[in-house]
C-alpha cells in the first residue's frame, strides 16, 4: 500500500474543479491545489484576504511581498486578477460566490460536520477565522486531511470532538488513503490507493463506510 503525498493529495482535488469554478483554498495543505490546476482550465481562485484570480506560487527569486494569501504565503496574480478590501472578501464567501472551498481538517463527521480550527491545544490558536463563512457559505466544500492522526486514530469520527467550524457542511473528503463522499446515508468510499481493500479501509477508519467506486457510481 502507498499512501498518497500532499501533492498527489492535491493533484487529485484539482481535477475535479470544473472550468469557470471560483474556488478558495484554505490556509496549509489545501494552498497546493493552486499548483495543480490545469493550465487549459479557466479556474478562479479567491483568498480571503482580498485576492481574485490568484495564480500558483511563484519562481524563487520572483516573490513579491505585497502578494500573499491568507496562510502570508507568496503567490502570483494571473492577467485580469483583482485584488480588494477585506470586507468585500468576506461577503463574497458569506454571499455564496463561491462555487467550491477546500478545506484542511482534524475532523469530519459521518454527517458532514466540520471541525478544523482548535483541538484544545494549549499552543493552539483560539480563533476560527474564515473558515466559517467559507463552510457555510461555499456552494461546494472539500476536505484534503491524512485519514489518521499521528496516534493512528481516524479523524473520520461519528461525533466530533474537537469545536464544530460548520454543521452538516462537508460534500467530499479527500485522504491520503481513500476519497470520500459525504451523503444522506453517510460515508461512501469513491476510491481507495492500490493495495488498500476496503476491509483494511474500514477498520481504519473506525465508522461505517459504504462502498461505491466512481467507475460504479450513477
Amino acid at each position: 500500500m502507498k499512501k498518497l503525498t500532499r501533492d498527489e493529495m492535491a493533484k487529485r482535488v484539482a481535477a475535479d474543479i470544473p472550468e469557470g469554478a471560483y474556488v478558495n483554498l484554505g490556509i496549509g495543505v489545501p494552498t497546493l491545489v493552486a499548483n495543480h490546476l490545469a493550465a487549459d482550465r479557466e479556474i478562479f481562485l479567491h483568498s480571503e484576504n482580498g485576492l481574485l484570480g490568484m495564480g500558483p506560487a511563484p519562481a524563487k527569486g520572483a516573490e513579491d511581498d505585497e502578494l500573499i494569501n491568507a496562510g502570508k504565503q507568496h503567490v502570483t496574480l494571473l492577467t485580469g486578477g483583482a485584488y480588494f478590501h477585506h470586507a468585500d472578501s468576506f461577503a463574497m464567501m458569506r454571499g455564496g460566490h463561491l462555487d467550491f472551498c477546500v478545506l484542511g481538517a482534524f475532523q469530519v463527521s459521518a454527517k458532514g460536520d466540520l471541525a478544523n480550527w482548535h483541538t484544545g491545544a494549549p499552543d493552539a490558536i483560539p480563533a476560527v477565522g474564515g473558515a466559517m463563512d467559507l463552510a457555510i457559505g461555499a456552494k461546494q466544500v472539500y476536505v484534503m486531511m491524512e485519514l489518521l492522526t499521528k496516534q493512528g486514530e481516524s479523524k473520520l469520527v461519528d461525533v466530533c470532538t474537537y469545536p464544530v467550524t460548520g454543521v452538516e457542511c462537508v460534500n467530499r473528503v479527500y485522504t491520503d488513503l481513500a476519497v470520500f463522499d459525504v451523503t444522506p446515508e453517510g460515508l461512501v468510499v469513491r476510491e481507495i490507493v492500490d493495495g488498500l481493500s476496503f476491509e483494511e479501509l474500514q477498520k481504519l477508519a473506525q465508522v461505517p463506510l459504504q462502498y461505491a467506486p466512481l467507475t460504479e457510481a450513477a
